[in-house]
């Protein structure tokens, strides 16, 4: 945990390496580091394959990771502690959805760690008496069974949109519109084309062209486009 990077995410008795790796994965795309397993189900759980080809490429976080015996040692330097807890409870902390909780949390100084139990039976009543806050993800009410790594990634954005988020980055180009001149090309040779086809009356044109015109201005063609329109009308004109 650094200054830079004030969250923990804490695994608990983690029984498959693949939801480790994929853990790590999750939180690096989020821009998080600090992982720490308490006695996981293989001590070298780390180096294990399925742990390494899960990770797909976060293997930084996992070189970072830490294994520990005992929830305590995990805690060291936490100051805000949230469960992840589906199983209903008649005592404990207060439960709130992480969206509604972290619009204020994120405006805290505290060093936030999130809490994680077992794939099989999840977190032990001690485990989520020691936290703040018991977070429960809003999912349909007739199943709300979430893998592991599944769990960490919604929270890992949940949190992250609350810190500020990043960035959209485009994905495809942003198209570049025709000028006025290739688009009045366009329209003329239309006009011959749809002239030599018959569709078009030269004597009595009525307001064909102009409509085109418009029709054309909304769809802001592209050079590209340009081309397929006036391919079309040389075929016609063939």
């Amino acid at each position: 945990m650094s200054a830079s990077d004030p969250t923990r995410f804490i695994l608990i008795n983690t029984s498959h390496p693949g939801n480790i790796g994929a853990t790590a994965r999750a939180m690096k795309v989020m821009g998080f580091s600090d992982l720490v397993l308490v006695a996981p189900r293989y001590p070298d759980v780390l180096q294990q394959p399925d742990t390494l080809a899960m990770a797909s490429g976060a293997t930084d976080v996992l070189n970072g990771a830490r294994v520990v015996a005992t929830l305590a040692e995990a805690l060291d330097g936490v100051t805000y502690l949230c469960a992840t807890a589906m199983t209903p409870r008649d005592f404990g902390p207060p439960t709130h959805g992480p969206r509604e909780l972290f619009s204020t949390l994120a405006q805290t100084p505290h060093t936030v760690g999130f809490l994680f139990g077992s794939e099989r039976f999840g977190m032990s009543n001690e485990d989520v008496y020691r936290c703040h806050v018991c977070l429960s993800i809003p999912t349909h009410p007739d199943y709300g069974s979430l893998n592991l790594s599944q769990a960490v990634q919604l929270i890992a954005y949940e949190w992250r949109q609350a810190l500020g988020g990043f960035a959209v980055e485009a994905r495809t180009i942003e198209p570049i519109a025709a000028d006025a001149a290739a688009v009045q090309g366009v329209l003329d040779h239309w006009q011959e084309a749809l002239i030599a086809n018959g569709f078009l009356n030269p004597a009595a044109p009525k307001k064909l062209m102009p409509r085109l015109n418009q029709l054309f201005n909304r769809a802001q063609l592209t050079p590209e486009e340009v081309h397929i329109l006036r391919g079309i009308a040389r075929s016609i004109l063939k």
